[in-house]
C-alpha cells in the first residue's frame, strides 16, 4: 500500500498541530517519525486513522492514489490501514475473541468459520508467548501493559493490514517482551512483503527488529530532517539539540550526504 500525506495542516481544539507536513510512504517501505513530546507525532497517526477530533483545514491524505479525508474510520481499516495505539481502549463486556472475529468477518465480508479462527487465534497467541486466557476475557480489561500491545500484534496478526501504524507500540515493554514484539512484527513483514510500516517512538530499540528505510524527525508539527537508521542512533546518543534548529528541507540525494 503507498500513503502519500500532502501539505497537510491539522487542528486539535483550536490549535494548529500538523503544519504542512509531506511524506510519501511506499510499498514494502518502513519509516519512523521520532521527536520530543509534543510535536504531533500521536497526531499524525490518528489523523491518517480518520479520528473525528482532530480536523484537516488544508491538504490532502492519498492511499493508492485516492484521497482517503472523507472515509469513515471503518472503511479506512476496511482499505487495510491499522493503528496500534499507544493506550489500548479497554471495552469490558465484549471478549477479546469475539471482537477479533467479528473484525476479521466484517474485513472479509463473510462470517470466519469458527474453527479455523481457534487454531489461527492459538498458533498467534502462542507465537506471542500470551497467556491462552486472555483470548476469552473483555478486551484489554485487567490486561497488564505488556498483555495490551501484545494484543495489539495479535490483531495485526490475524487481521493482516497492508500499512501499520505503531504508536510508540515498544513504549511500557520490558526486554523479553519488546524481544516477542519485535521478532512477530519482523516475522509479519517478511511474511507480507507489500506490507508498509509507519513507527512512531522514542527509542530505537524496536527499530532492531525492524529496520527502517527511512527516519524523520518531527518539531513543530513538520518534518525538519531525513536519515537512514543511522540517524535513530544518532538520536539516542545525543538527543534532538542538535537537530531543532536545522528546518532545511533535503531532496533524498542531500539527505544522506
Amino acid at each position: 500500500m503507498k500513503l502519500q500525506i500532502i501539505n497537510l495542516n491539522v487542528v486539535v481544539d483550536n490549535k494548529e498541530i500538523i503544519k504542512s507536513l509531506n511524506l510519501d510512504i511506499n510499498p514494502q517501505e518502513i519509516h519512523v517519525i521520532m521527536g520530543p513530546n509534543g510535536v504531533g507525532k500521536s497526531t499524525l497517526s490518528r489523523v491518517i486513522m480518520g479520528d473525528p477530533n482532530y480536523k484537516v483545514i488544508n491538504g490532502d491524505i492519498l492511499v493508492d492514489g485516492k484521497s482517503i479525508l472523507k472515509l469513515s474510520v471503518d472503511k479506512r481499516s476496511k482499505l487495510g490501514i491499522f493503528l496500534a495505539m499507544q493506550y489500548p481502549m479497554e471495552i469490558d463486556g465484549v471478549s477479546n475473541q469475539d471482537f477479533l472475529r467479528t473484525a476479521i468477518s466484517s474485513l472479509n465480508n463473510k462470517r470466519v468459520g469458527l474453527y479455523e479462527f481457534i487454531l489461527d487465534c492459538e498458533k498467534a497467541t502462542s507465537e506471542l508467548k500470551m497467556d491462552k486466557n486472555l483470548i476469552h476475557r473483555s478486551l484489554n480489561t485487567g490486561f497488564s501493559g505488556g498483555e495490551k500491545k501484545k494484543n495489539e500484534v495479535l490483531q495485526i496478526k490475524l487481521l493482516k493490514p497492508k500499512f501499520i501504524i505503531l504508536d510508540e507500540l515498544d513504549s511500557g515493554l520490558d526486554v523479553d517482551s519488546l524481544k516477542i514484539v519485535g521478532e512477530n512484527l519482523r516475522q509479519y513483514k517478511e511474511e507480507n512483503e507489500d506490507t508498509s510500516i509507519l513507527i512512531i517512538t522514542h527509542h530505537p530499540k524496536i527499530l532492531e527488529y525492524l529496520k527502517p528505510d527511512y527516519v524523520h524527525i518531527i518539531s513543530d508539527g513538520k518534518i525538519i530532517k531525513t536519515g537512514s537508521y543511522e540517524l535513530a542512533l544518532d538520536i539516542e546518543k545525543k538527543g534532538y539539540n542538535d537537530y531543532l534548529d536545522k528546518t532545511i528541507t533535503l531532496t533524498k540525494e542531500e539527505e544522506y550526504e
